[in-house]
C-alpha cells in the first residue's frame, strides 16, 4: 500500500492524483511563510533532543538490567502481594483487566488492517459546505487559518467560510479584516460583543451557516489543500453519516520537545485509534482542529448542545465531544479519514500541556457520564456492539483510575527501586509498538519520541485523570491566555 506520509513539500502543494496545472504554479504570501517556517523548523535538531533521547533509552535498559537482577525480590513481592487481603483480589481484576485491554487491542489492530479512508468524490458530488473558525487572542494565527481554508481544493461555489471573534483582546480582529480584505466575498467575518466561550462562537456559525456540511476548524490550524474534500465526501458516500473526525498532526512539532513527543501520540490517537472506531462507525471525539457534521445532525441537537449543563453548571469546555456523542445517539455514524490532515499547534510547555490534558479528561468523564445514557439501548439500526465497546474500554479506564493510583503509591512507598525498574520495562515493551507505527507510517528517528513521551506521561501527568475526575464539575478553558 502506497505510504500517506506528510512530507514538507507534500503538505503545502495539491494532493498528486489532482494533476491540476494551475495549482502547481500557483503561489502565495502565505505559502512563502510557510517555507520560512520550514526551514526554520529544519534548523531545531538540538543537543537537547540527542541528550533527552540518549537518556531515555538509558533510563529504559537500565531499568530491564535492574528487574534482571532483582527477579528474586520481585518473586517475593508477587508472593506477598497475593497472600495479602487485599492482594489476591486486586491481582484476579488485574488480570481480568489485561485480557480485557489486550483483546481490545488486537481487535483495534485488526480493524486497522482493514480501515480504508473514503476517497474523494468528484466536484459535482460534493456538497456545499460551511466552514466554521472560531478565535479568541490569536493573532495572525487566523489569517494563515483562513488563508490555507481558502487555498483549499474545493469549489468555491459551493464552499462558505465564516471566521467568528469570541471577543479576542489581541489583534485578532484586525487579522481577520486583512483576511477579508484579501479573500472578498469568500468570507465572511463576525465579532461577538464579549468573550462567551468557543462554543458559543460556534452556535452562532452554525446559526448563520447555509451549507448542507458543518466543517469546523480551529483557528491555529493549518489544512491540507484536498483536506475539505476528503472530509465532506464520506457524507455522499454513507448517507448515515453524520460526523467525520479529520486527522490531527502537530504543526510545532518542530520548534519544542513536547510537541515532538506530541506528535508521535498523536499519529497513534488519530491514525491507529480512530481508524479502528471508524470501522464500527463510532469514532468518540471528532477534534476540534478539524472535523465535519451533517447539518441536520447539527440542528437536530443545537439547543441541547449549547444549553448542555453538567452538576447544574452551563458547559463551556468538551464542545467536540459533546457534539460527537449527540450525533451517535442519533443513530448516525461518525468516520474518520485519515486522508484529510490538518496541522495544529499544541502546547511547548509543561503548564499549557496539562492544562489542555485535564481539561480534555474532564470532558471525558461528562460525556462518558453521558453517554451511559443511551449506549445500550437502541439507539441505531446497525450493531451497537462497537460503540458498547468503546464506551466499556473508557469507563474502565475511568473507574480503575483511582485503584490503580493508590496502588502505584504503596508500591512505591514499599519497593521503590521495584517500582522504577519494572515501570520503565514496561513502557520499553508497550511503547515499542507506537515506535513501530510511526516509523512505519512516517519516520523511523521521530518514532522514538514514542518511548521518551511514554515515560514523560507515566511520571509527570499521571495524576491528571484522578485529578480530571475529581474536579470534573470544574469550569474554564485553563490554556487561554498562555503562549
Amino acid at each position: 500500500m502506497k505510504s500517506e506520509t506528510i512530507i514538507s513539500e507534500q503538505f503545502y502543494s495539491s494532493d498528486k492524483t489532482l494533476n491540476r496545472k494551475e495549482q502547481a504554479t500557483k503561489g502565495s504570501n502565505f505559502l512563502s511563510k510557510i517555507q520560512l517556517f520550514k526551514q526554520n523548523a529544519q534548523k531545531t535538531a538540538t543537543p537537547l533532543g540527542s541528550l533527552v533521547l540518549g537518556g531515555t533509552f538509558l533510563l529504559m535498559f537500565g531499568g530491564a538490567f535492574v528487574v534482571y537482577n532483582l527477579q528474586s525480590d520481585f518473586d517475593q513481592f508477587q508472593i506477598e502481594r497475593i497472600n495479602s487481603s487485599w492482594g489476591f483480589p486486586f491481582l484476579i481484576l488485574a488480570t481480568a483487566l489485561f485480557f480485557f485491554q489486550t483483546g481490545t487491542f488486537l481487535y483495534n489492530l485488526y480493524l486497522y488492517f482493514n480501515y480504508k479512508p473514503i476517497e474523494s468524490v468528484s466536484d459535482e458530488l460534493l456538497p456545499t459546505c460551511t466552514v466554521i473558525v472560531p478565535a479568541y487572542n490569536e493573532g495572525k494565527l487566523v489569517w494563515e487559518t483562513l488563508i490555507s481554508l481558502a487555498d483549499s481544493d474545493f469549489p468555491e461555489q459551493k464552499m462558505q467560510i465564516l471566521a467568528i471573534d469570541d471577543g479576542s483582546k489581541d489583534d485578532t480582529w484586525y487579522w481577520m479584516q486583512q483576511a477579508k480584505i484579501k479573500l472578498g466575498d469568500r468570507l465572511s467575518i463576525y465579532q461577538q460583543p464579549e468573550n462567551k466561550g468557543k462554543r458559543h462562537a460556534l452556535h452562532r456559525g452554525f446559526e448563520l451557516g447555509t451549507g448542507e456540511i458543518f466543517v469546523t476548524v480551529d483557528s491555529d490550524s493549518i489544512v491540507k489543500k484536498d483536506t475539505l474534500r476528503n472530509l465532506v465526501s464520506p457524507f455522499v458516500v454513507d448517507e448515515k453519516c453524520g460526523a467525520v473526525a479529520g486527522n490531527v498532526h502537530v504543526l510545532n512539532n518542530k520548534k519544542a520537545l513536547l510537541p515532538k513527543m506530541l506528535n508521535v501520540s498523536f499519529v497513534m490517537s488519530f491514525e491507529f485509534m480512530r481508524s479502528a472506531e471508524s470501522m464500527l462507525g463510532s469514532v468518540l471525539c471528532t477534534p476540534g482542529a478539524a472535523a465535519a457534521y451533517k447539518r441536520d445532525a447539527v440542528l437536530e441537537c443545537l439547543p441541547e448542545w449549547i444549553n448542555q449543563t453538567f452538576m447544574g453548571q452551563p458547559s463551556d469546555i468538551g464542545e467536540d465531544r459533546a457534539m460527537t456523542n449527540m450525533i451517535l445517539k442519533q443513530g448516525f455514524h461518525v468516520l474518520f479519514q485519515r486522508n484529510a490532515y490538518v496541522l495544529t499547534n499544541v502546547p511547548e510547555e509543561y503548564k499549557g500541556l496539562y492544562k489542555m490534558f485535564i481539561r480534555w479528561g474532564r470532558s471525558n468523564v461528562r460525556e462518558n457520564i453521558m453517554m451511559a445514557q443511551y449506549v445500550f439501548k437502541d439507539f441505531r439500526n446497525e450493531s451497537k456492539f462497537g460503540a458498547r465497546l468503546l464506551f466499556l474500554n473508557q469507563s474502565f479506564k475511568i473507574v480503575m483510575a483511582y485503584p490503580f493510583l493508590l496502588f502505584m503509591l504503596f508500591f512505591i512507598a514499599v519497593h521503590p527501586v521495584l517500582f522504577f525498574s519494572s515501570t520503565l520495562l514496561s513502557i520499553l515493551i508497550v511503547s515499542t509498538f507506537s515506535v513501530l507505527f510511526y516509523a512505519k507510517r512516517y519516520s523511523f528517528t521521530d518514532a522514538f519520541w514514542a518511548y521518551s513521551y511514554s515515560i514523560f506521561y507515566t511520571f509527570s501527568l499521571f495524576w491528571i485523570t484522578p485529578y480530571a475526575i475529581a474536579t470534573a464539575n470544574k469550569k474554564g478553558w485553563l490554556t487561554r491566555g498562555l503562549s
